[in-house]
């Protein structure tokens, strides 16, 4: 944590208008002051997790409430306001995957009882972009929009494999076209991800099935889990116009008696 600069220093100078850059770069760090699971901050915690002065952090608010991007709420603490799930929204629609992926989403999601994700990469995250949820109690539960550690989780292999095509240490991953983890992130969370690819060729994202690590404790259900995300990766990739054939040799496989889970059983 960062505390508010010296008195006197760069941020009490009030040269925020003098620099169109440093005032973005302190709104920015106001908007990430606030994690995933926050309903509100106060002004005093903003200022603390932003090293910026409260007067400093009050002018900016006010900014950043009148376009959207934060609202007040009656106990006086601050949260984030709607414009930021607008932008999200049409971030989705850049990628142009969404009527294409949904609708595999919900068949995995119903057919195998679990989380299907499309998660893409952000730098060193990843990020849900596309998400159903199952209706059983028990599964696992993330947001659209949510970020994770890329080092971590069978979607987080799959991104780097092909996103970091000159690293060896992917090249299983990209050869089979699937990865899985147990119990990477949350110890108790199992997946499983399989690659998606565009007209030419390029990456789209990592198809995903998460789910509790119980539920994936046998090769039949990791196989199970395999051979619907294998198939539905080819027909997504087919309906952005590339080529399912790529697919052809990783399905096959999995269907064959004796098949294989890497790391199954333990924290791989």
């Amino acid at each position: 944590m960062t505390a508010p600069a010296a008195e006197g220093g760069s941020d009490a100078s009030g040269n925020e208008s003098g620099s169109g850059v440093a005032v973005l770069d302190r709104a920015f760090a106001i908007l990430n002051a606030f994690g995933p699971a926050e309903d509100g901050l106060t002004l005093t915690e903003i200022s603390l997790r932003t090293g910026l002065y409260k007067s400093t952090v009050l002018r900016l608010l006010g900014a950043l409430e009148h376009g959207g991007f934060i609202r007040k709420l009656s106990d006086g603490r601050y949260a984030i306001g709607p414009q930021p799930l607008r932008l999200a929204a049409r971030y989705q629609r850049s990628f142009q995957v969404g009527p294409v992926i949904e609708p595999i989403l919900q068949q995995l999601s119903r057919e195998l009882g679990e989380t299907a994700s499309l998660y893409v990469r952000q730098g060193d995250q990843r990020l849900v972009l596309y998400r159903v949820e199952p209706s059983r109690a028990v599964r696992v539960s993330i947001r659209i929009g949510e970020e994770f550690p890329i080092a971590k989780g069978a979607s987080g292999k799959v991104l780097l494999a092909f996103t970091d095509s000159d690293d060896p240490r992917w090249t299983d991953v990209r050869e089979r076209l699937w990865a899985v983890s147990f119990g990477e992130r949350d110890p108790e969370t199992a997946s499983v991800s399989v690659p998606v690819f565009g007209a030419s060729g390029e990456f789209v994202g990592a198809l995903t099935l998460s789910g509790p690590k119980a539920r994936f404790d046998m090769a039949s259900a990791v196989k199970q889990a395999l051979t619907a995300l294998l198939d539905g990766a080819r027909r997504a990739t087919v309906a952005l116009g590339g080529m399912g054939e790529r697919y052809d040799v990783s399905l096959a496989a999995t269907r064959q008696t004796g098949f294989t889970v890497p790391g199954q059983g333990a924290n791989a």
